[in-house]
């Protein structure tokens, strides 16, 4: 953005400063130091006497003074003359002869004493005072929050400073502020500073704005903006710099930015907008813009070529770009397509270049990338009251099986779990945002309600969402066949027994999400369905019907304050609960199910009180989360119970209760949640504790 100053206003302004230095030289040197910049420091000695403020033209406060001396007897005190600078010249009255008859002298009035010197070196608690911008026609809260954020006085602020920092300090800032209201309109702004004393040696430097009227455009032009045909309104839309507007240059540069990018979203890729012109009219108090748009002509999409050496072939990257050949360009896809291929894990930097294509009318996407490490080494060590010590390490090659075939060798080793797997995952499968994975584990659990230990081949084909592109339905299509040798008990007895179970599942799962955060929820809803139909072989075959529904809802109170609930139903239909591997029978109890108990705690027992699962399940979870800051109070009530019937009967609900503190970090809020039971059975605990990542639902 390019200002421009009219030649006949620059005349009429050194005629005003040649009056203002014949009239009253010390105002002239006032005015003149307000933009220029601060004298050299290197010859300032901090234990000399203290000099008065240059830029002020008074002396600093005696601070040393005794209490006691009038108060009038400061104010009516003359300034002390300025090194290098004449005595004040009284101006001439206006109407007055050039050539004046000589008057008796009169009597020559008192002088106050000079001000006492005061030493440089001495620290002084100072306050920060600015006046003059509660009267601004505009953007009067946006220059006091921006001097605020930027200014050195304000940053040390009922702060000890010696009197050669609180100098530096008040230049810094009183250029700062000139520039931030010239900035907004104020081409006419003048600051001055002065310093007060506030007793007990403190002392108070003030800040006086003079902001004058604010500019305003007379004429605003986009020259070429015609040559974008029909796409020429919405470009001049985009454009919101009118007529009649403040010359405000943060609204100039913004508009500036915005028609560059409806450039490119418009379909023309070789735009070019030169820098606005401003020619700033001080006789008026006004201005015009011009500014030069050649659009360059609109463009489709062509061909995508690889440079350099390449981590995907072009039918994949084909696949993650969400254009192609013949839709018409737009700069959002292309971001999009950056965006995407950094979330691979694969790529450390991206450069897309768009080339003209084959024909005139197309654009092609360089591709240029820079590979990421491709081999990562975790581990994970945790603890929870209900499961115990739980270790994890694992491998993983990110693109073992190219391409974005990510596979991971995990190992656990816990209290109550034990387990060997790989794990392959292979991102944009056939299209952009479908997964393929598939597993093999071999598993020990241990729980109170049983224990299996399991080998498990399963793969599944879905949709998934994610923080960066969180989508709005998901889904999964699986299939899965377990070998699982398992250990309970007959019934609710205490008679131990084991059996061996073959297991093919066909697991399906339909997710929708209305709401506005995949971490962090305060608005709208989300539900979810899963229907596995199985089939199980232990003795004789017999096939059953496993489903789930979850439904959750967020409704904010105000910006602080959201209330969220949760209700999950389970049922599981053609197989009765004995018949059916303990491993994939409904449990509840924990922190993702109902707070206060214990991990599957909650149901029927047998008689060593241990929970032997169920057919159905009912939960029920209603929270308020209050945030403060980068922190997080929730309280919260949770209900409900597993079922030997294939249908909750809603009955002989299980309350737990507790408080929850949250800390709202980058990558979403962390969770630690206190529980207990209200109406426990036997051998429950009265306390649970839970961590994780995330909102509980």
């Amino acid at each position: 953005m390019q200002v421009d100053f009219r030649r006949r206003t620059t005349r009429s302004l050194a005629l005003a400063t040649a009056l203002l230095v014949c009239a009253n030289p010390v105002l002239a040197q006032v005015a003149a130091d307000a933009t220029m910049p601060p004298p050299p420091d290197g010859g300032l000695d901090p234990t000399s006497p203290m000099q008065e403020l240059p830029d002020l033209g008074i002396a600093w406060p005696d601070l040393d003074a005794p209490d006691d001396v009038p108060a009038d007897a400061e104010e009516s005190a003359e300034p002390a003359p300025m090194d290098g600078v004449p005595p004040a010249v009284s101006p001439i009255a206006p109407g007055a002869p050039l050539v004046q008859t000589a008057e008796p002298a009169a009597p020559t009035p008192p002088t106050a004493p000079p001000a006492t010197p005061i030493d440089a070196s001495a620290e002084r608690r100072y306050h920060v005072s600015v006046s003059g911008l509660d009267g601004l026609v505009v953007a009067k809260e946006k220059i006091r929050a921006q001097f605020d954020s930027l200014s050195a006085l304000e940053a040390g602020d009922d702060k000890d400073a010696n009197v050669a920092q609180i100098d530096r300090r008040a230049r810094e800032d009183q250029r700062m502020l000139a520039d931030l209201l010239r900035a907004h309109g104020y081409y006419d702004a003048f600051v001055r500073t002065r310093v007060e004393g506030r007793g007990a040696g403190a002392i108070t430097v003030v800040l006086e704005a003079e902001a004058g009227e604010v500019y305003r455009f007379t004429d605003v032009e986009i020259v070429g903006i015609d040559a974008a045909g029909d796409k020429a309104d919405a470009l001049r839309n985009a454009f919101p710099v009118k007529r009649d507007d403040v010359v405000d240059a943060a609204a100039v540069t913004a508009a500036q930015a915005n028609l560059r990018l409806a450039l490119g979203r418009s379909g023309f890729p070789f735009g070019k907008l030169d820098e606005a012109e401003i020619v700033v009219d001080h006789d008026t108090r006004t201005a015009t813009l011009k500014a030069t748009l050649d659009p360059g002509g609109a463009k489709r999409f062509g061909e995508i070529e690889t440079r350099g050496r390449p981590i995907f072939s072009v039918k994949h990257l084909g696949r993650i770009a969400r254009f192609h050949p013949g839709d018409p360009y737009d700069s959002a896809k292309v971001d999009d397509f950056r965006r995407a291929l950094i979330q691979t894990g694969l790529v450390s930097q991206v450069t897309l270049t768009p080339e003209p294509g084959d024909t005139p009318d197309t654009v092609d996407m360089a591709v240029a990338l820079e590979r990421a490490p491709v081999r990562t080494i975790a581990g994970e060590l945790g603890y929870g009251t209900g499961e115990g010590v739980r270790a994890e390490v694992s491998w993983q090659h990110r693109n073992l099986i190219s391409p974005e075939g990510a596979v991971t060798v995990r190992g656990v080793a816990g209290t109550q779990e034990q387990s060997l797997g790989v794990l392959l995952r292979r991102n944009n499968f056939k299209a952009r945002d479908r997964v393929l994975n598939a597993q093999v584990v071999a598993s020990h659990t241990e729980r109170d309600a049983y224990e299996a230990r399991t080998f498990t081949i399963g793969a599944a084909l879905e949709r998934q969402t994610n923080i960066i592109w969180q989508k709005t339905w998901t889904w999964s299509l699986g299939a899965e066949l377990a070998l699982s040798d398992e250990k309970d008990v007959e019934g609710a007895t205490d008679i131990p027994r084991r059996r061996t179970f073959i297991i093919a599942a066909l697991p399906t799962t339909l997710a929708y999400d209305g709401s506005d955060d995949l971490l962090n929820p305060m608005r709208g809803f989300r539900l979810s369905a899963r229907v596995s139909p199985e089939a199980s072989f232990q003795g004789s075959a017999f096939a059953y019907w496993k489903s789930q529904v979850d439904a959750s809802a967020y409704l904010p109170v105000n910006d602080r304050f959201t209330m969220a609930g949760r209700v999950r139903v389970g049922a599981i239909f053609g197989a009765s609960r004995d018949r059916i591997a303990p491993s994939r029978r409904f449990y509840a109890g924990g922190g993702g199910s109902v707070r206060g108990y214990g991990y599957q705690d909650i149901g029927p027992r047998d008689l060593n009180n241990d929970p032997i699962g169920g057919r159905s399940l009912a939960e029920f979870s209603i929270e308020g989360r209050y945030r403060i800051g980068n922190f997080g109070v929730v309280p919260f009530l949770d209900a409900g119970n597993i079922y030997t019937d294939a249908l909750p009967t809603f009955t002989d609900l299980r309350y737990g209760a507790g408080l929850g503190v949250r800390y709202y970090s980058s990558f979403g809020p962390i969770r630690v949640d206190v529980g207990t039971p209200l109406n426990p059975q036997p051998g429950d605990a009265k306390v649970a504790v839970y961590v994780s990542l995330g909102q509980a639902f």
